[in-house]
């Protein structure tokens, strides 16, 4: 499996998505952190990092005995980088010539 189709795995389930967005807000939380108002299990937070981890969008680091995990934008920018960017330039471009031909009418 590629690095890209990691990310793309881990992004398409909710749950892999809300701790995303939980690190996001709040860095460097800790399992018992995560597990906190989730209606997931510890052994399903357990292997929803795992696989957030095997994409490499989350990062952890051991402090004494706990590991603290924190997001890495880098995957999620490469996927925007690859599959998303080459899309909007079109659409940038026809915008702008629909605003310079409005302008040039007087509309």
């Amino acid at each position: 499996m590629s690095d890209a189709d990691r990310v793309f795995k881990a992004l398409a389930d909710p749950s892999r998505r809300q701790l995303l967005d939980r690190l996001f807000a709040e860095s460097g939380l800790t399992l018992t952190q995560l597990c906190v108002g989730l209606d997931m299990t510890r052994q399903a937070v357990t292997q929803h990092l795992q696989v957030l981890e095997d994409a490499n969008l989350v990062a952890a680091i051991m402090r004494g005995r706990e590991k603290h995990h924190y997001v890495n934008p880098v995957p999620i920018y490469q996927v925007f980088e690859r599959w998303i960017r080459k899309f909007e330039k079109p659409r940038l471009r026809a915008l702008t010539d629909f605003k310079r031909e409005l302008e040039r009418s007087g509309k």
